[in-house]
């Protein structure tokens, strides 16, 4: 075996846009990334290059100028991105949930006006979804959209916003009433923006601000922020698909794309972290032999590769089930919860075969040790899944009579 995470059954189109994207992640992202990371720098250069590969692109249809390629393919170069710095690959990955989420559910305007510029990286996406008050509870959003001729006015505050500042397209989750009495159960009276801003912080449009970086643990480089909506004006043409009461569906579809996304970013993070823990335990020496030569790194190692083959393994059924256009909830629930939960395991593991060492920061694991946590919260807490997993399993499994 070569390398760890292989995927049986790819094209050469999808094994030659992998081999790219590896190559730019071992020359590109690898060498820069922890000093990038300890500076919370924008990794400006590294986003232009992935603009240059038609990234930006990837699942976006031929006819609106992306390549066409399946989440399978994404997942896997989100994989790689994420084994060089999983910041980067939250760049991508909510740029791609708003695409998906256009091209989906998007009117025929709207995927005509925004889909080729989103393709080419010119307008970046965002999506906002939680509040301040929210946690997992997404029916107790408090946001609303009140209809003011043919505008809607948006007032309320959203809460961890993924590209925040960089984003030029925000896809925002409010409460409508407007055409939904009281009584309403919550989830059919949401709806989804397309909110265009201006890039930066501050008024980025007139009732539309964005205060600032939220500073964090770990997951720097990418600007993590708030969204405060007072008066925001927005075209009724903006309503997601034309017809409001549907944002909690569209929102939901958009984060099983993300389930499997993060999925990815724990199979990438793993894998560099099981790199490096081999690495260092053949380099490090003690009692007269290297480390990797004692039973109990030997354990160590094997327990951490099985862990990156069986997440990547559920990663990519997850991917190939919603390619499918089959309802992949159950595997995208499953595939987010193992890979998040053994990523942190793999993670930590490699942080103790390093030692005292893991500590430094001049060690590349310090930083993979605070970015793992974030996997455990990000699309879904491991509760959240568990929750989705059970229900599911239950219809499945339905006694009868």
């Amino acid at each position: 075996m070569a390398r760890l995470a292989q995927t049986a059954g790819l094209t050469d189109v999808q094994q030659e846009i992998l081999k790219t994207v590896r190559e730019f992640v071992d020359k590109e992202i690898i060498p820069v990334a922890t000093e990038l990371e300890h500076r919370d720098e924008y990794p400006q250069q590294i986003v232009d290059g992935l603009k240059e590969l038609g990234l930006f692109g990837l699942m976006i249809p031929e006819e609106y100028g992306g390549l066409g390629e399946s989440l399978l393919t994404y997942a896997l170069c989100v994989e790689e991105i994420a084994r060089g710095w999983m910041s980067v690959s939250g760049i991508i990955n909510t740029h791609f949930i708003v695409a998906y989420m256009l091209k989906q559910h998007g009117t025929q305007e709207q995927k005509e006006y925004f889909l080729p510029r989103m393709a080419l990286g010119e307008v970046r996406g965002a999506f906002s979804m939680s509040e301040p008050g929210l946690g997992s509870d997404v029916s107790a959003i408090t946001s609303k959209a009140v209809k003011d001729g043919d505008e809607y006015v948006l007032n309320g505050q959203k809460m961890w916003l993924t590209n925040g500042g960089s984003s030029t397209l925000v896809a925002v989750l409010v409460r409508s009433d407007e055409g939904h009495p009281e009584g309403t159960a919550p989830h059919k009276s949401m709806t989804t923006f397309l909110v265009e801003k201006e890039p930066g912080f501050g008024e980025v449009r007139p009732g539309l601000t964005i205060p600032g970086k939220i500073d964090k643990m770990g997951y720097k480089g990418v600007d993590t922020t708030e969204l405060i909506m007072d008066g925001l004006r927005i075209p009724a043409n903006r309503v997601l698909g034309g017809r409001t009461g549907r944002g909690f569906y569209q929102m939901m579809d958009g984060v099983e794309v993300g389930r499997v996304n993060v999925a990815a970013r724990g199979c990438g993070v793993a894998q560099r972290a099981f790199e490096l823990g081999v690495s260092y335990a053949q380099q490090r020496h003690t009692f007269g032999k290297a480390i990797a030569q004692h039973q109990a790194i030997q354990f160590k190692l094997a327990e951490m590769a099985t862990k990156v083959e069986a997440a990547h393994a559920m990663m990519v059924n997850a991917a190939r089930k919603k390619d499918s256009g089959e309802r992949n909830d159950l595997e995208a629930g499953m595939a987010k919860y193992l890979a998040s939960e053994y990523c942190k395991e793999v993670v930590e593991d490699a942080f103790r075969i390093h030692g005292g060492y893991g500590f430094s920061k001049e060690y590349e694991i310090e930083r993979l040790y605070r970015e793992a946590p974030m996997l455990l919260i990000g699309e879904g807490t491991a509760e959240i899944q568990k929750m989705i997993i059970g229900r599911r399993l239950l219809e499945e499994y339905r006694l009868q009579g």
